[in-house]
């Protein structure tokens, strides 16, 4: 969400919020990642696990045919950098409102793609500088900004 928040924002030349003063990193993944590793893991579906036991069970496997992957970039990026390349690509610099923390966030997040690496032979991997390139060229062709 935050990328379309601040792109919207940026392109206005309006202030944006940036909480725990921009002291956090998340896992930003180029959308075409996401749907290559969609698209990758149709090719390897689950299977059941035979030495599953329902008496005692391990909550990493089932006798049902399923599998959750997490994924993302599994390269954490430090909010400022992100949005000072929002900023290089904008051609435009941003006030920054520099706010406490929110309620319940938590100061850094990153996907685990080992299990995805390891099952479908995939991660994501578009770096932040060509992701934001990118993401921005969509944004000014599509909202003509």
């Amino acid at each position: 969400m935050s990328p379309m928040l601040f792109a919207d924002r940026i392109s206005r030349g309006e202030p944006i919020d940036v909480f725990n003063h921009g002291h956090h990193s998340r896992d930003f993944t180029y959308i075409d990642d996401i749907v290559e590793g969609v698209i990758r893991t149709l090719d390897h579906p689950a299977e059941a696990d035979p030495a599953y036991d329902a008496e005692r069970p391990n909550p990493g496997t089932s006798n049902a045919p399923y599998r959750v992957y997490n994924l993302g970039n599994d390269q954490p990026v430090q909010l400022l950098r992100f949005i000072e390349l929002l900023e290089q690509h904008f051609g435009r610099t941003v006030g920054k409102r520099l706010l406490p923390m929110q309620p319940g966030d938590v100061p850094d997040t990153w996907a685990d793609v080992s299990a995805l690496r390891r099952d479908v032979g995939y991660a994501p991997d578009t770096s932040i500088e060509d992701g934001v390139a990118k993401f921005v060229a969509w944004y000014r062709e599509y909202f003509n900004r």
